[in-house]
């Protein structure tokens, strides 16, 4: 390696000043998440009947089915973030780690995509 100082050993090997925005996300997506499962909670409360044909008129109204999509897109988000922490920290292989982050990827997105659907489905007044 050579005789250089500490310092220039070690330069260059620092943070690679990615890890603040992703945490940032992690934490913008869990106060959206918060307040999101705070409102879900209320309409629950507020609707008292929570028969199909209810619930299913509740979120064909466009505010429901939009804050309903947004908890859906908020929570698949975060827990890609997190879980790609995860993956990160404890796979080591390259290979084995790409694939798993795509995995995982794919996942989270078929998931929202599903969720989505769903909402996308009652709001506009699908078939039951």
């Amino acid at each position: 390696m050579g005789n250089g100082t500490s310092i220039g050993k070690v330069r260059g090997l620092g943070s690679a000043h990615h890890g603040a925005h992703h945490w940032l996300l992690q934490r913008f997506t869990a106060i959206g998440n918060l307040v999101l499962v705070l409102w879900l909670a209320g309409s629950i409360v507020l609707l008292g009947n929570l028969s199909y044909d209810t619930v299913s008129a509740y979120l064909a109204k466009p505010v429901p089915a939009t804050a309903m999509a947004l908890l859906i897109v908020s929570s698949f988000w975060h827990a890609r973030l997190g879980l790609q922490v995860l993956v990160e920290d404890y796979v080591h292989t390259p290979g084995n780690k790409f694939a798993v982050l795509a995995l995982l990827n794919l996942a989270t997105v078929a998931g929202a995509a599903f969720g989505i659907f769903c909402v996308a489905r009652l709001a506009l007044g699908g078939a039951a």
